[in-house]
């Protein structure tokens, strides 16, 4: 399934599980979480890597991400950048992860931080300058703790030497990017294939067209699209949709917010960072998929102390069948509890069939 998608985007907000891990959920169903764990950091066939975001990444994809390893830069306001005599510490950081690797944070010298503005990332100097080697490519990820602490490794005791000596021009990497984009999301506009691996926009139509020329990829038209869409010349059209799931806020379906209002008129914003008063749907809010159509938002969270999955608030999309709907989301729900180990679902009374669902629920309970 990683394979399929190209990559999966990191994220480890744990109010109800971490995002990555609901992005195989959602299209596998209740899967071994412990069996996932040991498939990305037991062996060597996938790695992390800056790709979309933060993300897993088959690892054959090594020599396709260097030239983003090349072009990697921290954020000039980063502790890392602001720290006096920054390439002293980065080289003594260095020089201890030669010498102790695998380490983490912990096992790097310790130093003051720079004094920390509002907004700023809680990380300490060590987390920031194993982050600079990480994303030049000098370490690699080797494993996740329970704390999803990083362990970091040198890239030659984690990556097949196959993949570490193989090296592809830029533009060859970027066509070879564009084409697992085109292959994951089926039909795409070039701003959509350019999103998914952080292309910027300009440099992604110039590749396009390239592939376009070679017979890879080939443009179509979409009913009220108001740009032209590429796909494959191997994409095939299913004969329906039998879908039933609810979407990380970082699934690749969604992620791109333009994509998900275009496919679905579904407009969709991550509230975490909003003031409580301010917010619309929720804290943090899952898609509920349906067949082809997006029918309802919940904003859900694992009560793991009470055993018991919380639904905070049920907003249903406009036209839709609410019976089938509640049906369907009823069974995701429980699937979703047992998955998690909660034995519990409770559903509060925000949203206009939070009653019908709940109802449903209590009604189907064992």
């Amino acid at each position: 399934m990683i394979r399929g998608l190209g990559l999966l985007q990191l994220d480890y907000v744990n109010v109800l599980v971490p995002a990555h891990l609901m992005v195989l959920f959602s299209r596998l169903g209740p899967y071994d979480r412990d069996r996932f764990h040991r498939v990305v950091y037991g062996g060597r066939e996938f790695i992390e890597h800056w790709a979309h975001e933060a993300s897993i990444v088959p690892s054959d994809l090594w020599p396709v991400l260097e030239y983003r390893r090349k072009d990697y830069r921290p954020y000039p306001n980063s502790p890392i950048m602001q720290l006096k005599n920054k390439s002293i510490y980065l080289k003594q950081a260095y020089e201890t992860i030669i010498k102790k690797a695998p380490l983490t944070a912990a096992d790097l010298p310790q130093v003051d931080s720079p004094r920390r503005k509002p907004g700023d990332w809680h990380r300490s100097l060590p987390r920031w300058a194993l982050e600079y080697y990480f994303g030049k490519g000098k370490v690699a990820v080797a494993d996740r703790l329970a704390n999803f602490q990083r362990v970091y490794d040198l890239p030659e005791r984690q990556i097949d030497r196959e993949h570490l000596d193989r090296s592809l021009a830029r533009e060859e990497a970027q066509r070879q990017l564009i084409l697992i984009a085109a292959g994951a999301l089926g039909v795409a506009t070039a701003d959509d294939l350019a999103d998914y691996y952080r292309m910027p926009p300009k440099i992604a139509r110039e590749r396009i067209a390239e592939l376009q020329h070679e017979g890879l990829l080939e443009e179509t038209r979409i009913e009220s699209w108001p740009m032209p869409g590429y796909m494959s010349p191997n994409a095939r059209l299913p004969r329906s949709v039998d879908a039933a799931a609810l979407l990380s806020p970082f699934d690749p379906v969604v992620w791109y917010r333009p994509r998900a209002k275009r496919l679905f008129d579904f407009h969709y914003r991550i509230e975490i960072y909003v003031p409580a008063a301010k917010r619309k749907w929720g804290y943090y809010v899952l898609p509920f998929l349906l067949g082809d159509r997006i029918v309802a938002r919940l904003d859900l969270k694992a009560d793991r102390a009470n055993g018991t999955l919380l639904v905070l608030a049920t907003h249903p999309e406009t036209g839709i069948d609410v019976h089938h709907t509640v049906s369907k989301l009823g069974q995701e729900l429980r699937q979703l509890a047992n998955w998690l180990e909660l034995e519990n679902i409770r559903v509060s009374r925000r949203g206009k069939f939070a009653r019908a669902l709940a109802d449903h629920i209590r009604d189907h309970s064992n």
